[in-house]
């Protein structure tokens, strides 16, 4: 267990780099910083891809995922684990976790292509919140603000961190309606949504990564 002040993050990586799918990375970089710089820093590996994965993490007791893409449904079971999840991240594997130990992710330009600062990190307040785009702190927003599932299917509705959208294919209760499109969180390839298959079903043409929900 990390002594008192002592920080933990799990670091989804695949060739020194961040991982882009945590679904599909291999192992982590567990790392343990103190006053802004890393005092440990070992390679995990990681389970097969699925629930494991979260239950795995809890297990080396750690904080806080620093990933690339995630599904909803491992980054739900992470985040029911206590565990913060940043999603969306890129870079160096060490360019990464320097700036994660100094406090710096947030102004390392470490947002995924397209991401910017509209992410769905589920950290606590914090640069890492503000860089992920969840300023009002943790799981806020999902499909629950005012307007929420507006609508049969194409109305505006609350997404994912309170992002609204037409023509979203979006039912009552912000659920997926039949209608809308499955997209690629590694790469941004998008694709028609297949009524009947979940887009996580779904692999990527281009990257091969799992495909979420648009």
């Amino acid at each position: 267990m990390p002594k008192h002040g002592n920080r933990r993050a799990a670091f989804a990586v695949c060739n020194d780099r961040i991982a882009p799918v945590f679904d599909a990375a291999g192992r982590i970089r567990l790392v343990t910083a103190a006053a802004g710089r890393v005092i440990e820093d070992q390679p995990v590996l990681l389970p097969e891809p699925g629930p494991d994965k979260a239950l795995f993490l809890a297990a080396l007791r750690v904080e806080v995922l620093v990933c690339g893409a995630v599904s909803r449904p491992l980054e739900g079971l992470v985040a029911a684990y206590g565990i913060r999840v940043l999603p969306f991240v890129t870079g160096g594997a060490d360019e990464v976790i320097r700036a994660w130990a100094d406090n710096g992710l947030a102004n390392g330009g470490f947002a995924m292509p397209g991401r910017g600062r509209r992410g769905r990190g589920r950290s606590g307040p914090g640069e890492e919140d503000e860089m992920m785009g969840d300023q009002g702190g943790a799981n806020r927003g999902r499909g629950a603000g005012p307007g929420a599932g507006g609508g049969r299917g194409g109305g505006r509705g609350g997404g994912r961190g309170g992002q609204g959208g037409q023509g979203s294919g979006r039912g009552r209760g912000g659920r997926p309606g039949p209608g809308g499109r499955c997209v690629c969180p590694a790469c941004g390839r998008t694709a028609p949504h297949e009524p009947g298959r979940p887009c996580l079903e779904m692999r990527c043409p281009d990257c091969g990564a799992t495909m979420t929900r648009q």
